[in-house]
């Protein structure tokens, strides 16, 4: 449990002397959801440590400058967001091909990762998930995974709570069709 507010947190950051120790705590409350978070755009245990990992980095390097205008988590949750965009554009950019045909790429790590311990069904529906576009699979892995509003996902990813809406009613039944044929 979190004993201090936002505002307490960058007060505190704010001198020298407990900054790592903010930095830390930070690192203790969020780390795990934020990796769970990376680990379901990226699917694989290993990219998704590094750029876990590049997040926290640029959280450090910025949390000075950080206005509070969000929520830390919300902010935070952005950095990892386009951190793991640009890790599979970068990724597209070596195979030469689409970021949403990195996705069949993303399929075969699934299938192949031994530090995934669902059951057959959950990995039919990792699978399905997969076959979404970029866009639908972040917003329904936010909505449907991380229980977040739309609102929030909204300020994370940039768009409109209408556009987040119908991403998320396509992405459902995008997914439904492919259990239904799988």
């Amino acid at each position: 449990m979190n004993k201090y507010t936002d505002h307490d947190l960058l007060v505190m950051y704010k001198n020298v002397d407990k900054k790592n120790y903010v930095f830390n705590h930070i690192i203790n409350l969020y780390q795990e959801r934020i990796y769970w978070h990376i680990r379901k755009i990226l699917i694989s245990h290993e990219d998704s440590n590094d750029v876990t990992q590049n997040t926290f980095i640029k959280v450090f390097q910025n949390l000075i400058k950080f206005k509070g205008d969000s929520k830390i988590y919300t902010w935070i949750y952005i950095i990892a967001t386009n951190e793991s965009l640009s890790f599979l554009k970068k990724k597209r950019k070596y195979f030469f091909e689409s970021i949403d045909n990195v996705s069949s790429g993303l399929i075969t790590n699934l299938k192949s990762d031994h530090y995934f311990n669902g059951n057959e069904a959950e990995k039919k529906l990792q699978e399905a998930i997969l076959i979404l576009p970029v866009k639908q699979r972040i917003a329904f892995n936010m909505k449907y995974f991380d229980n977040m509003k739309y609102e929030q996902i909204s300020k994370i990813l940039g768009t409109s709570v209408g556009a987040l809406k119908a991403n998320y009613y396509h992405a459902k039944n995008k997914i439904q069709k492919f259990l239904n044929e799988n």
